[in-house]
């Protein structure tokens, strides 16, 4: 399994969207900061993630959350979540 996931920065509110074949081990790099892009945005919570079957979908999928329309596909479909 492929997984794209989405975390939010507890510092600025911001979201990054990224994929990886093992989602627990890639949320413990970018807690502890291994991963440069969201160093300085600690501390991080995972909000959103899909799993694919395939490397190809897991990538197009990230791709979108990156776009105009994939930021407001999640703002929709993560609401209520961020409206308290």
């Amino acid at each position: 399994m492929y997984y794209t996931y989405v975390l939010q920065s507890l510092k600025d509110n911001h979201f990054y969207a990224g994929f990886t074949e093992n989602l627990k081990l890639r949320f413990e790099h970018h807690s502890k900061g291994r991963i440069e892009s969201t160093r300085q945005r600690r501390p991080l919570k995972l909000i959103y993630y899909e799993a694919c079957l395939h490397i190809e979908d897991a990538i197009r999928r990230e791709k979108y959350f990156k776009t105009y329309h994939g930021k407001m596909f999640l703002k929709r479909r993560l609401k209520s979540y961020l409206t308290g």
